[in-house]
């Protein structure tokens, strides 16, 4: 028995060694290409079942039509929200990751607003254009035909219009706009008479008869519905385009695979930007700071508490070389955490328990958004209670992201930048 024993105890010791001598960077790269491929794909196929509903919506408009949609926009921001790992330190990413999920958007540059919106801002002059209501526009000083709600007037002449990044025409969160209309909420009470969780309590409360024809309401039914698939249509082809870039020979997995340790700056850079600047900073504390209800991510959803917790599952996602598919299949190969396992244990123990704790403590925020109130409302002026789950969010991240850098370190990766954040870096400034 004991002559067994040791032959199992240096069968795992030669396997532990081999997996972590085949741990290259090149190796670990290759991992990470064929995890974003995945998970990339799936956001596709997310998005295409977003499509088949807002069909059905079209075609058949009515409350359980509506919910449908809704229901399958915020399943498509699950594996959606893990791809933003893949977005910094990726330029070709990074550019085209605007068209797909820019926020926050000045809504009134798409459809009818509450009178509390305002009519003007002196930083957008789209402020309240309401392309859907009006055939007719003047943008940049040219009168522009809108006549026809297309892909070439959302994507070539409306987002972004005069480099505003407000004006935000296309993605998810003009779909989610199109599907919720505005939250009036605040970081109020919910509604009398709305059932549900609280986060259906709480969202935007559009009707299905915006889409309904035959008894529309808030005017331009049909134009509105054309927005919508258009939309939505471009979702997928966006979609469809990026996971071409994550194949063989794309354009996406050849500029990370064509040298190591290159990739592994990039997927680095990705980790720890989004940890730090992009989730703890401008995401989270922003809000925290202004106590504004506006400072959400999926706002007019109230879906903000599964946008962050995803972000960071892609996280470790980087970091672990792994990722659980939609259909239930598994990607896993050589890994950062290998990489760092071969040069110091100690530090890769760290790495994956502030990873863990990091999700814990967003964790504990969806279980506060499904059972007591919603994300915004945590974030209220005078909710200490909520403030504090979100603070501790904030703590966790810096604090992981102080362990990446020492990742960095470790690896000895010249090159890498962490994005930083005003609210993190310099929280007096958020006020001037």
């Amino acid at each position: 028995m004991k002559k067994m024993l040791q032959r199992l105890a240096g069968a795992c010791l030669l396997a532990c060694s081999s997996a972590l001598l085949a741990a290259t960077p090149q190796a670990v790269v290759k991992t990470y290409a064929d995890v974003a491929q995945a998970n990339y794909e799936d956001a596709l196929g997310g998005a295409r079942r977003l499509q088949a509903a807002v069909s059905r919506l079209l075609e058949a408009p009515s409350a359980e039509t509506l919910a449908a949609a809704r229901r399958a926009w915020i399943d498509a921001r699950v594996p959606y929200q893990q791809t933003e790992a893949f977005r910094f330190g990726n330029p070709v990413v990074d550019a085209w990751e605007g068209r797909v999920n820019a926020w926050p958007l000045d809504e009134g540059m798409i459809d009818y607003v509450d009178a509390a919106y305002g009519t003007d801002s002196e930083l957008n002059a789209y402020y309240v254009v309401n392309v859907i209501a009006n055939p007719q526009l003047k943008i940049g000083g040219k009168n522009v035909d809108a006549s026809s709600i297309t892909p070439e007037l959302l994507r070539e002449v409306l987002h972004e219009a005069d480099g505003n990044e407000a004006n935000v025409a296309t993605g998810y969160h003009a779909i989610e706009f199109l599907l919720w209309g505005q939250d009036l909420n605040g970081t109020g009470a919910a509604p009398q008479g709305r059932s549900g969780t609280p986060q259906e309590r709480h969202a935007g409360n559009r009707p299905y008869t915006d889409y309904d024809t035959a008894n529309c309401s808030g005017g331009n039914c049909e134009r509105r519905a054309q927005y919508l698939k258009v939309a939505t249509d471009l979702l997928v082809d966006d979609l469809e385009e990026m996971v071409t870039w994550w194949q063989q020979g794309g354009k996406a997995r050849a500029a990370v695979e064509a040298d190591g340790k290159a990739g592994l700056v990039a997927m680095l850079t990705g980790m720890g930007s989004l940890s730090y600047g992009e989730l703890a900073g401008e995401r989270i504390k922003l809000g925290l700071i202004l106590h504004d209800p506006e400072e959400e991510h999926d706002c007019f959803s109230d879906n903000t508490h599964n946008a962050h917790f995803y972000n960071q599952q892609g996280i470790a996602n980087v970091y672990l070389g792994r990722y659980a598919g939609a259909d239930g299949q598994r990607i896993e190969g050589a890994s950062v955490s290998d990489l760092v396992r071969a040069i110091d244990p100690a530090l890769d123990d760290e790495m994956k328990a502030r990873l863990d704790s990091t999700l814990a403590a967003m964790e504990v925020m969806r279980e506060r958004a499904k059972n007591v109130e919603t994300y915004d409302q945590m974030i209220a002026q005078g909710n200490a209670e909520g403030n504090a789950v979100i603070q501790t969010i904030v703590d966790q991240l810096v604090a992981q992201t102080r362990t990446i850098e020492r990742v960095i370190a470790a690896l000895g990766l010249a090159g890498v930048q962490i994005e930083g954040s005003d609210s993190l870096d310099s929280p007096a400034s958020v006020f001037q």
